[in-house]
């Protein structure tokens, strides 16, 4: 009931598509956006994270990185000691 099977003519292939395409909304929270969102936040639901930001230790994960990415030191993330070994811990 679901699904509905739809064929295709070779007649139908040759007409030109009358679709138009939607330029991105890059503050789609539904879009796929990569590790930093376009407004410099971090993106914890970003596949490249393999999940660190769910697992166990997702919040001392959260913690370290955030404190990296946001580090204005000169030695960056030189300030983030103490939440990288929370974490490792």
């Amino acid at each position: 009931g679901k699904d509905r099977i739809i064929f295709a003519t070779k007649e139908d292939h040759e007409t030109p598509s009358s679709a138009e395409l939607v330029a991105d909304d890059p503050d789609d929270p539904y879009e796929e956006q990569g590790l930093i969102l376009p407004n410099g936040d971090i993106n914890w639901n970003c596949p490249c994270l393999g999940g660190m930001a769910s697992g166990p230790c997702g919040e001392q994960f959260k913690s370290a990185f955030s404190c990296f990415h946001y580090s204005t030191e000169e030695i960056k993330g030189s300030d983030c000691v103490d939440q990288f070994r929370a974490m490792q811990e």
